[in-house]
C-alpha cells in the first residue's frame, strides 16, 4: 500500500477548483484561436512562428534558448523556426556583445509590422467570439483576468 502524503495548502477548495478551470479553459481558448487563424488563412507564418514573433516582440534581445524554452521545444527546433523568420526578414539575429557564442534576437521593422497585423487579427477573432456574452459576463471575465494578471505577471516577467 502506497503512503499518500497530503500537504495542507491554501489552494484547497475554491482555489483548487479555480486552478482546474483555468488549466482546462485557457488551452481550449487558444486551440480555438489557432484553429480559426488557420481556417481563415490568416497565418502567413505558422503558429509556432507567430508565438516566436510574439515572444521576441515582448523580449527584444532574447536568446534562441529563451525562445526554445518559451515554445517548449528543443533548441534545434527553435533554431529552425527562427531561421525561417530571419530568412523572411522578420527577425534580426546578432551576436551577443557579452557572449560571442550566443545570438540575440529582435523583430525587424517588417517583423514588427507583420506581428502587429497578426495580433490585431487575432484580437478581432477573440472579440467576435466574446460578442455572444452578456455585458455582465464580460465584466466578470475582465475582472477575473485582472486578478490573474496581478497574481502571475511578476513571476512571468522574472522567468521570461
Amino acid at each position: 500500500m502506497a503512503l499518500r502524503v497530503v500537504f495542507p495548502t491554501k489552494s484547497s477548495g475554491a482555489a483548487d477548483r479555480c486552478a482546474r478551470e483555468i488549466l482546462e479553459t485557457v488551452p481550449l481558448v487558444m486551440r480555438v484561436v489557432r484553429a480559426e487563424m488557420r481556417r481563415q488563412g490568416a497565418l502567413v507564418v505558422s503558429v509556432p512562428q507567430f508565438r516566436a514573433l510574439a515572444f521576441v516582440e515582448r523580449h527584444p534581445g532574447v536568446s534562441l534558448a529563451g525562445v526554445a524554452e518559451h515554445l517548449g521545444v528543443t533548441a534545434p527546433t527553435a533554431s529552425t523556426i527562427v531561421d525561417r523568420l530571419v530568412r523572411r526578414g522578420l527577425v534580426g539575429r546578432v551576436p551577443d556583445p557579452e557572449e560571442r557564442r550566443r545570438v540575440v534576437l529582435s523583430l525587424t521593422p517588417a517583423g514588427g509590422r507583420l506581428f502587429a497585423r497578426l495580433r490585431a487579427r487575432a484580437r478581432r477573432q477573440v472579440a467576435t467570439r466574446l460578442e455572444g456574452a452578456s455585458a455582465a459576463d464580460l465584466r466578470k471575465v475582465t475582472a477575473a483576468l485582472a486578478v490573474l494578471d496581478r497574481l502571475f505577471r511578476e513571476e512571468a516577467r522574472v522567468i521570461g
